[in-house]
């Protein structure tokens, strides 16, 4: 299905230029024929039937008849009650040249997507394809098409401000660097990238120790992301707050505000291997704000860098001078300067980011949204080593992840975190310490005290029945009791294996079950709600989470 029309525009355009044409793109505004409820019925008892539609048992939206149905028997104008459920997009959906991949493939899955009750998909839209090779000039057509083609099909769309770096290097196939102009600034000045101890950079997203510093061609990276922010306001100004719903803001490695202690590629099994992480604080501009604030407090030896006695990646931080339980250094007063500094960066950054995505999204009536990690494989100890190193100053005696909420709920973002489909009791096999379920409960947590709205997410691609149970309790958890509860699920992320008969039937059957606006009423054994795990809690954490809102 071809989705660019022959009078599209240019998507190639200056930030000062006016992206014109948007008028000549008749369809996109062109309402859809209402069908009888009845039809509509039909199409999703088929997609859900636990009949397989074809020899192969699969219900593959290549299935000519099923094409057909979904073609031409859903209505786009759907009303949502409960939770709405999106999908990530593949990584690759737009090509380095700005093309769109497998573009009947993707038409077809949206319409599988959208008749299953999807309320829409993720968007990742890369700085680096975007405004591959040269500042100010970006090249926004591949989103365009795929915006254009979730209109047709009744999608909404969440778009996300992907500042990082993807994949691991040229020979990966999801490789997407920085913009090229970026890393030819970075070959010029390295200390623009972090640095750990061992002096190992890291590239996946600039050091925001030079947020505000003209290192970009004579822009500060905050004016490189606001001037990307605006231009793509600018250029998609007619689908926000209609089919662009949401705007996730990229603030860190993986898009979420962190710093990158652990390699995005190792950090999805990093808590299988307990690894520490490495504080990110040795490139020149971090280590010359850790100079200043250690000379403003009288303490001039406190700036010369990171911890000492932090031990190695894979160490237990019972054996490190710095993380240990018992008189750990990081109960001292100068792990505490550090710590409060290394997290107040980070949460710095963060701020600077929103304030100016709330400046360029105002008035367009679309949610802005920013993603904590989930880093959880030593949330059982007291300090907490591979939060601290990513930026949480959390500890079994500071919530360090309401700071962040509070800032996020100043600015009306809302709060992405993931993990949803992760146990305690399956992750406890391989690593006592770790607890998912622990973390998750406390970023929930923060997230009713200070009234912010919460889009859930997977850690994996897991589509077996257990998570998605999982997802619904732990979204039960959040929204007990609220009046109006705000939660909605980025399942992450679409691939051949959700189309796959058994996957796609338990699929639909959970978009269905968060669907339902009787989700957080009763059902689901839940084991106890949200007001009996703030009663339980009596350590100190939960204490100054009250005293904070």
């Amino acid at each position: 299905m071809a989705i660019a029309s022959p009078s599209a525009p240019n998507f190639c355009c200056t930030r000062t230029e006016s992206p014109a044409g948007f008028s000549r793109f008749p369809s996109i505004a062109r309402t859809h024929s209402t069908h009888p409820l009845t039809r509509r019925l039909v199409i999703s008892s088929r997609l859900n039937s636990s009949t397989p539609s074809g020899a192969g048992g699969s219900v593959s939206p290549d299935n000519g008849d099923l094409q057909y149905e979904l073609f031409h028997g859903f209505s786009p104008q759907r009303r949502r009650r409960g939770s709405p459920v999106f999908v990530t997009l593949p990584v690759d959906s737009v090509g380095p040249a700005g093309q769109v991949r497998r573009r009947k493939a993707m038409a077809q899955s949206f319409r599988a997507l959208a008749a299953a009750g999807v309320e829409g998909v993720v968007m990742e839209v890369w700085w680096g394809l975007v405004e591959r090779d040269r500042p100010r000039v970006y090249n926004w057509q591949g989103y365009l098409e795929i915006i254009v083609l979730a209109r047709r099909c009744g999608l909404k769309v969440r778009a996300v401000m992907a500042f990082h770096q993807c994949g691991t290097g040229p020979g990966d196939p999801h490789w997407i660097p920085l913009p090229l102009w970026v890393l030819e600034e970075i070959d010029k000045d390295p200390d623009l990238a972090y640095s750990d101890r061992f002096g190992r950079r890291n590239m996946e997203y600039i050091s925001l120790g030079c947020d505000i510093l003209p290192v970009l061609c004579g822009r500060s990276p905050i004016q490189a992301y606001t001037d990307f922010m605006r231009d793509f306001r600018d250029a998609f100004r007619p689908f926000l707050g209609a089919i662009i719903t949401g705007i996730q803001v990229g603030m860190g490695p993986a898009g979420e505000l962190r710093y990158p202690s652990c390699p995005t590629q190792k950090l999805a099994w990093a808590w299988r291997s307990r690894e520490l992480g490495e504080f990110q604080c040795y490139d020149k501009y971090m280590l010359a704000s850790l100079n200043a604030c250690a000379r403003e407090i009288g303490m001039r030896e406190w700036g010369d860098g990171g911890p000492i006695g932090t031990g190695n990646l894979m160490q237990n931080p019972e054996q490190t001078e710095f993380f240990r339980s018992d008189k750990g250094s990081w109960k001292s007063p100068y792990g505490n300067f550090f710590l409060e500094w290394y997290s107040g960066m980070l949460l710095l950054h963060g701020e600077r980011i929103c304030r100016e995505a709330e400046t360029v999204f105002r008035g367009t009536e679309v949610n802005t949204s920013a993603k904590v990690a989930g880093i959880h494989w030593h949330y059982g100890t007291e300090s907490h080593p591979s939060e601290l190193t990513a930026g949480y100053y959390n500890t079994s005696m500071r919530d360090g992840y309401l700071p962040i909420v509070r800032m996020l709920a100043r600015y009306g973002f809302t709060l992405c975190c993931s993990c949803f489909e992760m146990q305690d009791k399956e992750e406890k096999q391989m690593n006592p310490v770790s607890s998912p379920e622990g973390y998750l409960k406390q970023l929930l947590l923060a997230a009713r005290l200070c009234d912010i709205p919460l889009e859930g997410e997977n850690a994996a691609s897991n589509l077996d029945d257990g998570s998605f149970q999982q997802v619904v309790k732990m979204s039960k958890f959040y929204s007990d009791g609220l009046e109006k509860p705000s939660f909605s699920f980025n399942f992450v992320r679409m691939d051949k294996n959700m189309f796959e008969y058994q996957n796609w039937v338990r699929f639909t059957r959970f978009v269905r079950q968060m669907s339902s606006a009787n989700i957080f009423r009763a059902k689901l054994g839940f084991g106890g709600d949200i007001h009996q795990f703030i009663t339980s809690r009596s350590d100190a954490k939960f204490g100054m989470a009250f005293a904070y809102c």
